[in-house]
């Protein structure tokens, strides 16, 4: 798997995960999806994140540019 498939990966459970606890614990935890959707918009820009480190530390590979 590579670090985007990963970082992908991570935003979707995140995500799910935020919106079934805003469902059954508390609205506010959608302030938590708010900050996912603004850390991958901003990811989208300057091609860096948080998570990209980390995965990339555990092992996940990088993509190689296609020509």
């Amino acid at each position: 798997m590579t670090v985007n498939e990963g970082l992908r990966l991570i935003a979707g459970v995140f995500t799910l995960i935020s919106i079934l606890l805003a469902h059954y614990v508390s609205p506010y935890w959608l302030f938590f999806t708010g900050f996912i959707a603004l850390n991958l918009i901003q990811s989208s820009f300057t091609k860096w994140c948080p998570a990209m480190v980390i995965l990339k530390k555990l092992g996940f590979r990088e993509e190689k540019p296609v020509n």
